[in-house]
């Protein structure tokens, strides 16, 4: 029987990459993650790098939009990340829209509205099982993309629990865990996290041993 042959991975042998995000929770965890591999981040804003919308209808799919466009206009390998919080009972809403629920008609994100929204729409519900996914592409100034995808399962809890972490954490509890994401350190959250998850991933493949 004839198999298919995978192509190996590009390995990343820059120890300074872009962040393409102005979103300062996920740079910071991204960053962490990084720095245990030796690699310093910079990210998006403080090159004065704008981040495109993201139109595309997968977390893959936005994630490689955003990586390109830092990774041509910088001249630098660069890294995206697109995450979301999903919801069973909302037909996995409002996952890739994560960010949009916590749009605010004046400018900027209320993400306790966002998730006051969740809970008033999924209370009706019997099944409370939730997750968020993590999309990572790295994203090279020729054209080239590795893009890696993790999740982290678990269930919405209302009222939100914790101050720590950002955006949906506060309501969101991991399978096994007796605390939120909003109530853990980042240490914790990062070793069990979606974000954790594809970084693994994005390791086994990219990352020089």
């Amino acid at each position: 029987m004839k198999t298919e042959e995978v192509s190996p991975r590009r390995p990343l042998a820059e120890t300074r990459i872009v962040m393409a995000s102005h979103n300062a929770g996920k740079v910071r965890e991204n960053a962490a993650l990084l720095a245990e591999h030796g690699i310093e981040v910079v990210s998006a804003r403080e090159l004065g790098l704008p981040v495109p919308e993201e139109t595309e209808a997968t977390f893959i799919g936005n994630a490689t939009l955003k990586a390109l466009a830092a990774a041509k206009a910088s001249g630098m390998v660069a890294l995206a990340d697109d995450s979301g919080f999903s919801v069973a009972a909302l037909n996995g809403d409002p996952g890739v829209r994560t960010a949009d629920w916590a749009e605010q008609p004046g400018g900027g994100r209320d993400y306790g509205k966002a998730m006051a929204r969740v809970e008033e729409l999924a209370r009706p519900h019997a099944d409370r099982r939730a997750w968020f996914t993590c999309a990572l592409v790295l994203a090279w100034p020729d054209g080239h993309t590795e893009g890696f995808e993790g999740r982290a399962m678990g269930e919405w809890v209302w009222p939100p629990r914790g101050a720590q972490g950002f955006g949906y954490d506060p309501m969101f509890l991991p399978a096994g865990e007796s605390r939120t994401f909003g109530e853990m350190s980042p240490e914790e959250k990062h070793r069990i996290s979606h974000r954790a998850a594809a970084f693994r991933l994005l390791a086994e493949g990219c990352l020089q041993k």
